[in-house]
């Protein structure tokens, strides 16, 4: 049973929270996993073969197993002892324990193994197919019908296969088989044959093939059988590893001629929603993915080009389970050749129209939340290789065999299973930044998180340690697709600090670790290079100011595409290429780059703009645009590099490659900060350094392809003046794309403004501090982890702050007093604290409340009520009246008078963001 959240509370996590979400919908949250995935990611406990299984069937809350194998044990961690199987092995659907069915399959030469297991409608009879000569003792010949309430082989039903059964299929009256034999009882029947589904009598059914059968499905009429295999000819007539012929006679009804000749077709799987092929191949060309086909003219809807010899297909509530090692979805543009994903799924058909078809083919439905994974195991190194859905007691089972040895990353071997219920799997946790470019606005962001089984997350963001959320959000995420959300808080206030924190929740509750704390500081102007290049679209836009690997955040307006640190780039870099507080990342020329986070497209008109310093002599490239992520790519274009000599290169590739330099002296290894800007569109193509144009071509169009962004490397295979590096040795910043061309003063003023003085900001921790207590007056408390302020009984805060003069050329524009109230019932205060200068002379060590200092009587700034809850709170104090104490050690007091304390973490604490700190913020006289 799928569980409710209840509508009440659905309502609350869409609309909570201030400031405004960045391109994405609340939804509310209804079920257990995201629809339409009908099992969860986690693997239950199941008994398992020490071989591999090659087939299952189901009938009535048991799932039966067929293999090569002899024996099965219990799962890793748990007891019990090893029980002999002899190739087969019959399960408890709801517990994963072999049930009291013992069957043996055997020969007397050779290895005996079943490899195709079916069920009749009945669900009376199981038949086996396979290399073996007997059940139990009874003889049989690779086929044979087992009477499941008995667990009892029938011994009438005796056929004779002279070699290996591959696949089979049952109606009412008739048993289809699917393999390597040319005859059945001695008569011609090459590859695929119809025995009498109770007497096993060979019937009329014709449908010689030239190459083994591997796979054979009925229509749900009954009308027509769907063939799959090696095989390049049916009857006589062309048709490669796939044919639809009548069910009685065997006759052609449909050929195709559109399945590679190096590929087959290993699994068909059919329902009211059509049929199904898995197929694999080798070599150049090859078609290793999916296709689906209509019932109604036998038709293809779609073809699923992922790259990794699919083994099975298994339609199920409208979702398309396969198994696999899919390693390269580059032509559904998904995911690029790399590792292998060993279980998917994806919808049977398009929601909505269909897409356009790519050559000749229509793509595959997206894949959906559904990631539990395996390896590559025993064996041929499939991973796994069936499946079969069974329920019982209400609940329903995924099982899938092959010959894996892990699942999910633990130790399991060729048999497991999930349920429809029963999530128990987190989120990752989310990695958040947060950035502000102007008063009253913080972006808060954060790479997707991942979960096995949800597609649709629930973020929670919290401010300032409070443990209730600010804003809460769905977005969606798939394993190999994580955009970056993000948040506006427009409700914080120029010159404070503010911290967040973000968690991930999926509909079954299951809630991730909040993420590390993001600071940011609101500045009390806007910044005039950042917000300037926001103002003109950047639809990417990384400033590499980012305090944690692997993340890099997108501080666009409203932009998604956060990169991915390959290798530990040297985060925050200094000084970086734009006037102020900005940091840059550094790359050491050899393997250190980023890629953005999902696949995307460029349109025709898009603009490449980077800052970078270095001294190297190897080259390498900048930025530029890829079909892979962590590979190199098989295309590469729309890139800027640097040759040996220091010059620069923007390319394009539209059959040639096209490219634009700088002049023979024109070369930027001098190790100082130069901007760079690219852009392709209607007018053709241009290159700008430092503000100033240094070339054109009249070239409007390049290659379309889907790929990545990369940073600091990426293949540069072909291109001219070729550096002897791919890899970039140097620092980088400011990197942004635009989907439009740049004009020449829009370039210029940017090169401008990052020259242009601009805010910076100090943080300052206090020396010292201490509180004094009217009610213990000789006590000195400066060793203390809290503070106390309050009016009567009284108390009263001393802190201590070593000012630093102000930076040449700017004056104090803002000054906040931060702190952090304590974990305690009642920390927070409901009376107004105020921030007064220290006029007297005092010490944390001997400082009492007899011996406290004189302070001034004009507050510079107020903390109005304190709500309860560990968090941080700013207090804006007097500019003119802080100014005054630069360049010198001074203190502050918080004083109160009323009678509701106030407690605050010290300086002595070690909770995180505990001491009390000043933040300074200086700007241009």
């Amino acid at each position: 049973m799928r569980r409710s959240r209840g509508l009440t509370a659905a309502l609350v996590l869409s609309l909570a929270g201030a400031g405004t979400g960045i391109g994405l919908v609340l939804m509310p949250q209804a079920s257990a996993i995201t629809a339409p995935v009908a099992f969860t990611a986690d693997s239950l406990p199941t008994w398992q073969p020490n071989g591999i299984v090659w087939a299952m069937a189901e009938a009535d809350g048991t799932v039966f197993a067929g293999g090569t194998f002899s024996a099965v044990r219990p799962p890793a961690g748990t007891s019990g002892a090893e029980q002999e199987a002899v190739n087969f092995v019959a399960l408890d659907a709801a517990t994963g324990k072999p049930t009291a069915c013992k069957l043996a399959f055997t020969v007397g030469d050779g290895t005996a193994t079943v490899r195709a297991l079916t069920v009749s409608k009945d669900k009376k009879t199981l038949y086996a197919g396979g290399y073996f000569g007997a059940v139990n003792g009874t003889p049989v010949s690779s086929l044979a019908a087992i009477d499941i309430e008995s667990c009892t082989p029938k011994a009438a039903f005796h056929p004779g296969f002279p070699a290996t059964v591959r696949a089979l299929a049952a109606t009412e009256d008739t048993l289809y088989a699917a393999g390597d034999f040319n005859e059945v009882e001695g008569q011609t029947r090459e590859r695929f044959a119809a025995v009498d589904a109770g007497t096993g009598a060979l019937k009329p059914f014709t449908a010689n093939a030239d190459e083994p059968g591997r796979a054979v499905a009925v229509t749900p009429d009954g009308k027509n059988v769907l063939l799959g295999g090696d095989f390049f000819t049916v009857n006589g007539a062309n048709s490669h590893a796939l044919a639809v012929v009548d069910a009685v006679s065997g006759k052609l009804a449909k050929t195709y001629d559109n399945i590679p000749w190096n590929s087959v077709v290993k699994s068909i799987a059919t329902d009211e929603t059509g049929f199904y092929t898995g197929n694999e191949g080798s070599g150049g060309g090859v078609f290793d993915g999916r296709i689906g086909l209509r019932l109604s003219d036998f038709g293809e809807k779609w073809r699923d080009r992922c790259l990794g010899a699919t083994q099975a297909v298994l339609p199920y509530e409208g979702v398309l389970y396969s198994s696999s090692h899919a390693h390269d979805c580059s032509t559904e543009l998904e995911y690029p050749d790399g590792r292998r994903r060993h279980l998917l799924a994806q919808p049977t058909d398009h929601t909505g129209a269909a897409p356009a078809p790519v050559d000749g083919f229509v793509r595959g439905p997206r894949k959906l939340g559904w990631f539990p994974d395996t390896n590559d195991g025993l064996g041929e190194g499939i991973g796994p290789r069936v499946m079969a859905v069974s329920e019982k007691d209400g609940k329903k089972f995924m099982w899938v065999g092959g010959e894996f040895t892990t699942v999910n990353g633990a130790e399991q071997q060729s048999l497991t299973r999930f349920a429809s219920t029963g999530d128990v799997g987190a989120p990752t946790t989310p990695v958040a930044s947060a950035g502000s470019v102007k008063p009253g606005e913080v972006q808060v962001r954060w790479r997707t998180s991942y979960d096995a089984d949800d597609s649709k997350l629930t973020y929670r963001i919290y401010r300032n340690g409070s443990g209730t959320p600010i804003h809460t959000m769905t977005a969606d995420s798939l394993e190999f697709e994580r955009p970056q959300a993000s948040w506006n808080d427009t409700t914080v206030k120029a010159g404070q600090t503010y911290t967040y924190r973000v968690t991930a929740t999926d509909a079954a509750g299951n809630t991730s670790a909040l993420s590390a704390t993001a600071s940011v500081t609101v500045p009390s102007s806007v910044q005039a290079y950042p917000n300037q290049v926001r103002a003109d679209g950047a639809q990417l836009y990384w400033r590499y100011d980012d305090t944690v690997s692997p993340y890099v955040a997108d501080s666009s307006d409203g932009g998604n595409t956060s990169g991915i640190q390959v290798n530990a780039p040297a985060l925050r870099q200094t000084p970086g290429a734009v006037t102020g507080s900005s940091t840059a990342m550094g790359f050491n020329g050899t393997s250190q780059k980023l890629h953005s986070d999902h696949r995307q497209t460029v349109g025709s008109s898009y603009t490449v703009e980077t800052w970078f310093k270095t001294n190297t002599t190897r080259g390498g490239k900048l930025v530029g645009f890829g079909n892979n992520t962590t590979r190199n790519s098989g295309s590469h274009d729309k890139h800027i590099y640097m040759t040996n000599t220091g010059r620069l290169v923007f390319g394009v590739y539209n059959g040639s490659t096209r490219t634009i330099s700088t002049g023979l002296f024109d070369t930027y290894n001098d190790n100082k900060w130069h901007h760079v800007v690219a852009s392709q569109g209607p007018s053709g193509m241009a290159l700008y350094v430092d503000g100033q144009l240094k070339g054109t071509l009249n070239v409007t169009n390049s290659t379309a392809y889907a790929g990545y962004w990369h940073v600091g490397g990426d293949n540069l295979s072909g291109w001219p003046s070729r550096p002897t590096s791919n890899f970039f040795a140097g620092q980088l910043d400011e990197t942004a794309v635009y989907d439009k061309v740049l004009t020449a003063a829009q370039v210029k003023n940017h090169f401008d403004l990052a020259k242009a003085p601009s805010d910076t900001v100090s943080k300052v921790t206090a020396t010292e501090d201490t509180y004094v207590n009217q009610g213990a007056p000789s006590a000195a408390n400066g060793a203390s982890t809290s503070l106390a302020v309050r009016g009567n009984p009284g108390y009263e805060t001393y802190l201590r702050f070593d000012l630093p003069a102000a930076p040449a050329g700017q004056v104090l524009k803002s000054a906040t007093l931060q702190v952090k109230t304590t974990t305690q019932s009642g920390a927070g205060t409901a009376d107004t604290v105020s921030v007064v200068p220290v006029t007297g002379t005092w010490s944390g060590a001997t400082t009492s409340y007899t011996t406290k200092p004189a302070l001034g009587t004009t507050p510079l700034g107020t903390f109005a009520a304190i709500p309860d809850g560990s968090a941080l709170h700013s207090a804006q104090l007097d500019t003119a009246a802080v100014s005054a104490l630069l360049g010198g050690s001074h203190g502050l007091a918080l004083t109160g008078a009323g009678t509701d304390a106030l407690w605050l973490w010290s300086k002595e604490s070690t909770a995180a963001d505990a001491a009390p700190q000043l933040v300074l913020t200086f700007g241009p006289k």
